[in-house]
């Protein structure tokens, strides 16, 4: 059966490094015969999480609880959920990920259980039955960002987790703030290309 891969994309740019990036690992799964989409968060109409909590207090809720708000954040699990494997992908602002990707996450609390008499929240569910892709872009060399820049991709990877996947591999890209409207060089399209790949290697 084809694999169905959902990408969450928190660039401000479309058509940008990391845009570009997304779109060579969805190329790879559909040379595959895999279905792919593009979730654009910049398109998205998703309300700041409030941290009222009201989505964490119902113990048998399922894998995450209900939120107050009624915008594009339930469309957008509910195609999560149907995936079989999923994208995260942000540029690196301010040595960490973009406010758009920030915003999601943080509705995220849902996939907690955590009433007023609980001091931690507990994941509801800690099934990993999905594969994940996570990928960054910074100005500085990847080299750098992998030592002194490393929480996108940890929090990136944790959120991952959270939605039920296991990375299967992370695409860091350092130097994009050289040209206004810079394209991947062929050796980088073939990084992500095989992230591509692994998304879908088994199946």
């Amino acid at each position: 059966m084809a694999q169905r891969v959902v990408a969450i994309n928190g660039t401000y740019r479309k058509g940008g490094i990391t845009d570009q990036l997304v779109e060579e690992v969805l190329r790879a799964v559909r040379d595959r015969g895999g279905q792919t989409e593009m979730i654009h968060l910049l398109d998205e109409p998703i309300e700041f999480c409030t941290n009222c909590r009201t989505c964490t207090q119902e113990a048998d809720a399922g894998p995450r609880g209900r939120c107050i708000h009624d915008d594009a954040m339930e469309s957008i699990l509910q195609r999560i959920e149907a995936a079989d494997a999923i994208i995260l992908a942000s540029p690196t602002n301010f040595f960490t990920v973009t406010a758009l990707m920030k915003r999601f996450i943080e509705r995220l609390i849902c996939f907690a259980y955590w009433p007023w008499t609980g001091k931690v929240p507990g994941q509801r569910t800690k099934t990993r039955n999905k594969k994940a892709v996570t990928i960054t872009s910074t100005a500085c060399p990847a080299f750098v960002a992998r030592l002194m820049i490393r929480h996108p991709i940890i929090l990136m990877n944790n959120v991952a987790k959270l939605l039920g996947a296991r990375v299967v591999d992370t695409v860091r890209l350092g130097m994009v703030a050289q040209q206004a409207d810079q394209r991947l060089t062929d050796r980088q399209k073939r990084r992500a290309y095989r992230a591509g790949l692994r998304l879908v290697a088994g199946t």
